[in-house]
């Protein structure tokens, strides 16, 4: 099972045809997920409790199957859809790798990792998202996470994995780093989420979340400055030094069409996959009033983002949003 895609417009030889398109440099995003629906327990279809200022509106109808959505300043929830239930996540898996590395004690943003064949032999062999990482390139931790988090590129979660993860082969050491997401998940109190990989490509289906366990991943992991730098960029465009000394430029264009298109939005993650469809991690701060939500498998996740937001901001503006236009061959997820 694969996401859909769209034909891949840059050369990169061998790329299974569910590639999807790409940035200049930079190819595709939005890892995709594989494996059976997950069971869990039955919710109530919407649990919210209205704001005081848009008592008398009538409550947002959405489109996802999955929502959740809260008060960042006092954690309180606002609104929830099938709130507990387990669903994959695609590449909303990432905002937990980035978390991840982000709080290893002793990070180094500027440490320079070699970009290695296999983390283009894997993009390949899953038909997977990509940064298009060139093999020899010597890249910082800081730039990776722009890779990971705007192109949604699976080769900057291995080599982050990799780079983070202990062990003597590059195996363990990425199933050390999985390790560490699913510790971190149980420090935070989550019962409902569990992964197996670290970019949301799951074989086994066996990396899933909920809308409220995954609010409460985005808003520990939206505490750090540097995150919240990454995510809420449009575009990012950097250099690396090349195996043969050279120069080479990266541009990567960030899939989240509600930033530059929802007042206020500043993050967070999208997210497709066949398994989990349309997913999205966002926030953004109207009226004085800074939410974290999540969009699971919503077929118009960004109206459906922007419509709680307007209803606990007490705003009126997702009837007439249009969405931000992603330049030509930048990938969509």
């Amino acid at each position: 099972m694969r996401h859909r895609s769209v034909p891949l417009i840059t050369s990169f030889p061998g790329v299974r045809r569910n590639v999807r398109r790409s940035t200049v440099v930079a190819l595709t995003a939005g890892a995709m997920l594989t494996g059976t629906a997950l069971v869990a327990p039955a919710t109530q279809a919407a649990e919210s409790a209205p704001a005081a200022t848009a008592a008398a509106a009538a409550l947002p109808t959405l489109s996802a199957k999955g929502a959740f959505l809260l008060d960042n300043t006092t954690g309180a929830k606002r609104y929830g859809k099938a709130a507990d239930t387990r669903r994959q996540m695609a590449s909303t898996t990432k905002i937990m790798t980035a978390a991840v590395v982000l709080n290893t004690k002793g990070i180094d943003l500027n440490r320079k990792i070699t970009v290695k064949q296999t983390y283009r032999d894997y993009v390949v062999r899953e038909g997977a998202s990509t940064a298009d990482l060139r093999t020899g390139d010597k890249v910082t931790i800081r730039q990776l996470l722009y890779g990971l988090m705007l192109p949604s590129g699976c080769d900057a979660a291995y080599a982050l994995a990799d780079a983070i993860g202990t062990g003597t082969t590059v195996a363990a050491r990425t199933k050390s780093f999985i390790g560490k997401m699913n510790t971190k998940a149980k420090d935070l109190g989550l019962t409902n989420t569990k992964f197996d990989s670290f970019d949301g490509i799951s074989a086994a289906g066996n990396n899933y979340t909920t809308p409220r366990d995954l609010a409460t991943i985005a808003q520990y992991a939206m505490k750090n400055t540097t995150l919240r730098a990454v995510v809420k960029s449009t575009s990012y465009k950097t250099t690396a030094t090349t195996k043969s000394g050279g120069t080479r430029t990266y541009t990567w264009y960030n899939t989240n069409q509600l930033l530059g298109s929802y007042t206020g939005a500043f993050g967070v993650k999208t997210g497709t996959g066949t398994a989990a469809g349309p997913c999205l991690i966002f926030a953004a701060t109207r009226n004085g009033k800074t939410h974290i939500g999540v969009i699971l498998n919503g077929t118009d996740r960004y109206k459906d983002a922007a419509k709680l937001l307007d209803y606990y901001s007490g705003v009126s503006t997702a009837k007439t949003m249009q969405l931000r236009t992603l330049p030509p061959g930048a990938q969509r997820d």
